[in-house]
């Protein structure tokens, strides 16, 4: 499944694309796993103590904040799907 990353996460997974093992019947919440597990130095950015993605970060399902869909991290995804991260950022 192609992931897309956006500002600082791109050098960090070395573009703004990267493909991404997910198995069959996949969760928001599995991708995210994989992402961390293929990319530990994310984990801080994208887990929080309860596992959970914290609020800042932005994870998108074709467009859709995954937080805003209705089974949330818990909705399956499928390798059409698109899927793009954006790191937390602050700004005044």
């Amino acid at each position: 499944m192609k992931v897309h990353f956006y500002a600082t996460f791109r050098p960090i997974v070395g573009g703004k694309t990267v493909d991404i093992e997910a198995p069959a019947g996949a969760t928001v919440q599995t991708v995210v796993d994989a992402i961390v597990a293929r990319f530990p130095e994310l984990a801080e950015a994208l887990r929080a103590e309860d596992g959970s993605v914290p609020r800042g970060v932005h994870v998108f399902v074709n467009g859709r904040g995954a937080g805003y869909l209705t089974a949330g991290y818990a909705t399956p995804v499928g390798a059409a799907d698109r899927i793009d991260v954006f790191p937390a950022v602050a700004g005044g």
